[in-house]
């Protein structure tokens, strides 16, 4: 039996990706998960079958986020795939991309990056709290953005250190239940999503001279954390931030 038996658990973003990493991981530690996918249909079919072929349990969950009612369109496809039963771990994971430096951001790229990034997590959270069990558990992704200064990224950034807060005030809310509420921060990490940005001449070995563990992330390496955080070992962390990016711009290297 798995650490996580018996629970059942929606991942958002989940079609590629960290997402899917974290969908798999938590599905082999036992729980049977909701792969959230915005329209990805037939990546989110093959999370869902990765997870069966493995032994698992999945079901897809279909709803582009940042548009006019996507929590509640999300909502209603969890709940037809709880069938009555309760939620036990929602992990935050689906996000917009960066949008650029602020000199070619602009209003409507700004307006949908939060839609996505902090509307979405915050209102789904609110919705999902009365399925969520006692006991359970809420697992955002945010980013090294939020401590490391990026000119690229800065409105990226802004949204991340809102989860952050999100996370440090729910988890002062939600304690009396028992409900742990933390956030996982990434650093580089190389995904099928993203192979192609780090075959850029000398990118991949820059960022791996700045990174303590000198080598880039991996999916497996962040999904390992938020199965951590899911798991009964992780009741009495809430609050935090678990920086999981191998220890980048940590300073300079002996």
């Amino acid at each position: 039996m798995g650490k996580l038996a018996g629970r059942i658990a929606l991942v958002t973003g989940a079609s590629r990706g960290i997402g899917r990493a974290i969908a798999r991981r938590l599905a082999a530690d036992g729980a049977e998960v909701a792969v959230h996918y915005g329209s990805g249909e037939a990546a989110a079919e093959e999370t869902v079958v990765a997870i069966e072929a493995a032994g698992g349990r999945a079901f897809a969950v279909r709803a582009e986020l940042g548009v006019d009612g996507d929590v509640d369109t999300l909502m209603a496809g969890l709940e037809r795939g709880l069938a009555g039963r309760g939620l036990d771990i929602l992990v935050n994971n689906a996000a917009a991309p960066p949008a650029g430096p602020i000199v070619t951001d602009t209003p409507e790229r700004f307006d949908h990056l939060f839609a996505v990034n902090v509307k979405a997590p915050y209102f789904l959270v609110r919705r999902a709290l009365p399925l969520l069990r006692d006991g359970g558990r809420i697992i955002t992704l945010t980013s090294v953005a939020t401590r490391v200064a990026n000119p690229g990224q800065t409105s990226f950034a802004m949204g991340k250190g809102a989860l952050e807060t999100m996370t440090l005030t729910l988890a002062s809310a939600l304690g009396t239940r028992g409900i742990t509420v933390n956030a996982v921060a990434p650093g580089a990490t190389r995904t099928d999503v993203n192979a192609a940005v780090f075959e850029a001449p000398g990118l991949a070995e820059f960022i791996t001279g700045q990174t303590a563990l000198n080598r880039l992330g991996r999916a497996d390496d962040v999904a390992d954390a938020v199965a951590f955080l899911a798991s009964d070992d992780a009741r009495w962390i809430t609050g935090q931030v678990l920086d999981a990016s191998g220890g980048i711009h940590l300073g300079l290297r002996g």
